[in-house]
């Protein structure tokens, strides 16, 4: 019997041991899933985002005065030309069709009636570049039809919403980038907010110009870009991770480690935020130790390496 009192006593002590190992082990878990982070002075700026296409600011056709064929063309697509230089020449329907008539009477027969009956010359009217290359030497036009078009810069054009045009203002710096060049960025400034609205998708919005600085080489009519102006920039300031904060009924709580055996969930005041952090104004300071979720504090910490 004694025997028998022993093994049950055994087997109960060991059945109540693994329970007990079974009903702490996750709290161990939990407790090691938890990081600790502190308040940091920082920056942050507060940025709106913004999508547009590349487009010529002033975007120019140029088409003959007469009907005829296109003798030759001195400029190609990207060439910049100045106001006034002759771009290409032609001859009217009435001059090809003579010079081909006396084309079997010799060259000096055909440099007679050339010298008479003068090519028309194609005249840049603006100082630009060529964006299109419409025609080539020896094909007939009309006098509708572009032989060149031509743009006198590239601009960025987006569209805004009207909630954040009162953040827009001309001579903003823009920081431009273009999906094609990824991992180049240019600067441009807000040359034209529109004074009338339009509706898309049923989104009042307003079309703004973006001129860049100095017109990259490899900007191209048409190209997608995405754009980020600065609204507000605070330094010297209080900061947390967005993901270390807890929102309920439109509140927003932190966990701070305390004295106590059991963190406090704190409430908290916050500012402006550049989508991971955010400005602290009130609630904890930079002595509290706030506890975060391991998988959020690695997030952070590739936020800020990234950053760096």
């Amino acid at each position: 019997m004694n025997k028998k009192r022993i093994i049950i006593i055994s087997v109960v002590a060991v059945v109540i041991a693994g329970a007990i190992f079974l009903y702490l082990k996750p709290f161990k878990r939990r407790n090691k899933s938890y990081s600790e982070i502190k308040p940091a002075t920082g920056t942050i700026s507060s940025d709106i985002r913004l999508t547009g296409y590349v487009k010529p600011r002033n975007r120019l056709e140029i088409k003959p005065s007469v009907a005829g064929r296109i003798d030759t063309i001195s400029v190609v697509e990207g060439q910049r030309i100045k106001k006034g230089e002759i771009i290409a020449w032609m001859s009217s329907t009435d001059r090809a069709a003579l010079i081909d008539a006396v084309r079997t009477k010799g060259a000096d027969e055909i440099k007679k009636w050339e010298d008479v009956y003068k090519p028309t010359p194609i005249i840049s009217p603006i100082d630009g570049f060529v964006i299109v290359r419409a025609r080539e030497p020896g094909q007939t036009i009309a006098q509708n039809e572009p032989i060149l078009v031509m743009a006198d810069k590239l601009i960025i054009e987006a569209n805004v919403d009207e909630t954040d045009l009162k953040h827009i203002k001309l001579g903003q710096t823009v920081r431009i980038f273009l999906d094609a060049y990824p991992d180049e960025r240019f600067a441009g400034h807000v040359e034209h907010v529109a004074y009338e609205s339009e509706i898309i998708s049923n989104v009042i919005i307003y079309r703004v110009k973006i001129l860049p600085m100095k017109t990259p080489v490899n900007f191209r009519s048409g190209m997608t870009a995405s754009m980020s102006i600065t609204i507000n920039k605070k330094q010297d300031i209080l900061i947390l991770p967005v993901s270390a904060i807890t929102e309920k009924n439109n509140k927003k709580f932190v966990l701070v480690q305390s004295n106590k055996k059991k963190p406090e969930m704190r409430e908290i005041k916050t500012g402006i935020s550049d989508g991971k952090n955010v400005e602290v104004l009130s609630g904890v300071t930079e002595n509290d130790t706030l506890l975060t979720s391991a998988k959020s504090y690695a997030a952070n910490k590739r936020n800020s390496q990234s950053a760096s």
